[in-house]
């Protein structure tokens, strides 16, 4: 039987052709298709600097490292994300404040961000809003909130690439953000292997993660301090000569990750296109239930990505636990998963921080289950997804 997973990724020719290519004829790492694709990643998302890296979790901690997060600092950080958002704070020895979320949408909302601020009693230094499942959380609110307190925005679009806001502008343009995060994992909106970006409108930011990326080798003679060992007698840049002047990471990406990526970016609108026709193709369909299935609430803010396509069951008023319930999907042939376990309950944290309650992100996790949706789903794959849930919920 053939099983559809909640996310795939899909590959084509083209893609497959960019990357031999690079095999065969070019650098398989620091080479010309870094930058290639680093001008079309911020032209398409309409920011002036975008610096690609190893992964989502990379381009999360780079951020936090670069607006000055450090040991004794505090950000604030959805319960209902994954792992990685409040990780990156706690990697650079910042501690994390958890806010809670809607429980309709699983989104931080200026009343949950303003609760979180009330509960810190001291100043906080970021913020790292999270665009769930491809929807945009309410960032005009968030950035006037965020502005009050003197906050920066380090925003977490790792679902919404290709999200559009209904006022203008995309995630990751900057406009409501000093600095925005995306994830290329595969079940992400394009792919590139593992892979992501930080992009910004700050070009002194963007410098300071460039060497963040590469263990902060500083190549460029205007950088170095050590002029003794730098410089010949002439005064002319020894070639070999290089400068670190702090401890940082080896985040790069390969030129075989950035020219499948960058072969992904030109078919992002067509793959959105698609996801957004299964989306309304589960809607529709999905009304046959009644009130015993509901896809997560639409917000007004944004055209969404749909890179996940949740939906809320009352598992508990029905009488169904939901561990068997995707284990007898699992066995129709429809895959699904839980976006996701609020961080705030992970074992790490409640050591750290201690059992906390959130009720909108224990209401929205308790409910939530994410369907398949990927751009290579046809009509009839909804359908059968459908046709499943429909005799398990009966």
């Amino acid at each position: 039987m053939d099983i559809l997973p909640y996310g795939r990724h899909q590959l084509d020719d083209d893609d497959i052709a960019a990357v031999v290519d690079v095999l065969k004829n070019g650098a398989l790492t620091c080479g010309p298709q870094v930058e290639e694709f680093e001008r079309a990643f911020a032209a398409k998302v309409c920011a002036k600097e975008a610096i690609v890296c190893s992964n989502g979790t990379a381009a999360l901690h780079m951020a936090a490292l670069t607006v000055g997060l450090g040991a004794g600092d505090i950000a604030i950080v959805p319960t209902l994300t994954f792992l990685s958002t409040a990780n990156a704070v706690r990697m650079t020895g910042a501690d994390v404040v958890f806010a809670d979320v809607d429980p309709e949408t699983g989104l931080l909302t200026g009343e949950t961000l303003r609760d979180a601020y009330a509960r810190t009693g001291t100043r906080v230094k970021a913020v790292l809003p999270v665009h769930l499942n491809g929807q945009c959380a309410d960032m005009e609110e968030i950035s006037r909130i965020a502005a009050e307190h003197n906050s920066q925005i380090i925003t977490d679009c790792c679902h919404a690439l290709g999200a559009e806001y209904y006022s203008g502008g995309a995630p990751g343009d900057g406009k409501f953000e000093t600095l925005a995060c995306f994830s290329l994992h595969p079940v992400k909106s394009i792919a590139m292997g593992e892979g992501g970006f930080v992009t910004t409108n700050n070009s002194e930011y963007a410098a300071r993660i460039r060497h963040l990326r590469g263990h902060d080798m500083k190549r460029n003679a205007a950088d170095w301090i050590l002029d003794d060992m730098a410089f010949d007698q002439q005064g002319g840049a020894n070639p070999w000569f290089y400068e670190m002047h702090e401890l940082a990471y080896n985040y790069r990406a390969t030129d075989m990750q950035c020219a499948l990526g960058h072969s992904q970016l030109k078919k992002l609108d067509q793959f959105v296109a698609r996801r957004r026709e299964i989306a309304a193709l589960y809607d529709t369909a999905l009304k046959s239930l009644g009130n015993k299935l509901r896809p997560v609430a639409k917000t007004s803010l944004a055209a969404s990505a749909w890179h996940l396509y949740p939906v809320l069951i009352d598992f508990a008023a029905l009488g169904l636990e939901r561990g068997p319930f995707m284990r007898e999907l699992m066995a129709k042939g429809v895959g699904s998963q839980v976006h996701y376990i609020p961080v705030s309950s992970q074992p790490y944290y409640r050591d750290l921080y201690g059992q906390q309650a959130f009720a909108g992100a224990e209401a929205y996790y308790q409910r939530v289950l994410s369907l398949p949706i990927f751009p290579a789903m046809t009509d009839s794959d909804v359908l059968r997804v459908v046709a499943a849930l429909e005799t398990l919920l009966n």
